[in-house]
């Protein structure tokens, strides 16, 4: 089973924001990938990948907010989120400077590609990691 976008995921938490009660909210998802090689005395030590998504989502009820986080993109934990940052910003005081950016002080873009935040490169194999590691390990060891 493919895992939902970040682009759907940002989209259900707003709409589990709006349904739990929230007049404002903003939505932050971050889906990330890694592959860690670890050389020893020019031995494989450990190959590792790992995914992760991280959640955040931000309500505003007037002038009060409240932040939650969670790295579950399941639908029960997105409406869980939605409910439990909406108790919250009920119970937070006013702050004259909560609030979303106005439209006219945001970017007419809409994707973050111009802020270059990941390498559009395909991923490196492990072997050519392995090669790279070890290269490193050597050169550490020749000085």
């Amino acid at each position: 089973m493919t895992p939902p976008s970040p682009q759907r995921l940002a989209h259900a938490l707003l709409e589990a924001a709006r349904r739990a009660g929230a007049e404002a909210a903003d939505a932050l998802v971050i889906a990330d990938r890694s592959v860690t090689i670890d050389i020893r005395g020019g031995a494989l030590e450990q190959a590792e990948r790992a995914e992760s998504t991280d959640l955040g989502l931000r309500v505003l009820i007037g002038r009060r907010q409240a932040c939650v986080s969670a790295s579950d993109p399941r639908d029960e934990t997105l409406a869980a989120m939605a409910e439990r940052a909406v108790a919250m910003a009920r119970e937070a005081p006013d702050d004259p400077y909560a609030g979303l950016a106005e439209p006219a002080q945001l970017s007419e873009r809409r994707d973050a590609e111009g802020l270059e935040l990941s390498d559009p490169a395909d991923e490196p194999a492990p072997e050519a990691l392995q090669d790279a590691a070890a290269r490193a390990e050597a050169a550490a060891l020749a000085v």
